[in-house]
């Protein structure tokens, strides 16, 4: 199944258990996410909008994309911005083999650590498009990955869909504990420069509180 495309359930949460889907609390935390970056200008874009809001989020990088752009990495580090592994080439784990997958995050975290000013390392794994094999699951696990998924989805990739829309996606589904997944890269950026800062506005008058995930 393609998770992106599907609006997180108990059904689905209780299938796919062993995955982060949201994490309850009741003190109004929520859990901005963006993905595929570092990306130059529009990483630094959304680095400003979560300063200007006081707002805290988790950005699962590329790995490749940390090599080439360490500075807005460490940026984003020194924001207090928490990072998580996106694999080092953006890889579908449906298509890829399991050791392949596993020796393409465990790449990708290792250039999070050599491209760390604090020598950061990450337990936190995204898989791209949401697709991963149960064998690579149950691998990572042991490994002592936490498995981060969603439960609301802005669709800000999606090139078909109006930015009202994307900005429909997140509103209308938050609540305490939710994951909202974004992308700071340049396919998304026409959704994302006009969602975002309205999302920002939201949260904040709702009194939710922007965490990073731990």
């Amino acid at each position: 199944m393609n998770f992106y495309y599907i609006k997180t359930h108990s059904l689905i949460k209780w299938l796919f258990k062993n995955y982060v889907w949201d994490i309850p609390n009741h003190e109004n935390k929520i859990y901005l996410t963006f993905d595929d970056g570092p990306t130059p200008e529009i990483t630094d874009w959304t680095l400003a909008q979560l300063k200007k809001h006081d707002a805290k989020a988790t950005f699962f990088c590329i790995g490749n994309n940390i090599k080439n752009h360490p500075d807005i990495f460490n940026r984003a580090i020194q924001d207090g911005h928490a990072i998580g592994n996106h694999t080092y080439n953006h890889l579908n784990g449906w298509k890829t083999k399991k050791e392949e997958y596993l020796d393409n995050i465990s790449l990708c975290n290792e250039q999070i650590r050599k491209s760390s000013i604090l020598n950061i390392q990450s337990l936190l794994f995204r898989p791209p498009y949401g697709k991963i094999k149960p064998s690579q699951t149950a691998a990572l696990r042991k490994l002592g990955y936490k498995i981060i998924m969603w439960d609301v989805v802005s669709a800000d990739f999606d090139q078909s869909i109006s930015k009202e829309k994307c900005l429909s996606n997140v509103i209308s589904n938050i609540k305490p504990g939710s994951i909202i997944v974004f992308h700071d890269s340049v396919k998304s950026f026409k959704n994302l420069e006009y969602v975002l800062p309205k999302t920002l506005d939201f949260i904040k008058e709702k009194g939710f509180k922007c965490e990073v995930i731990s």
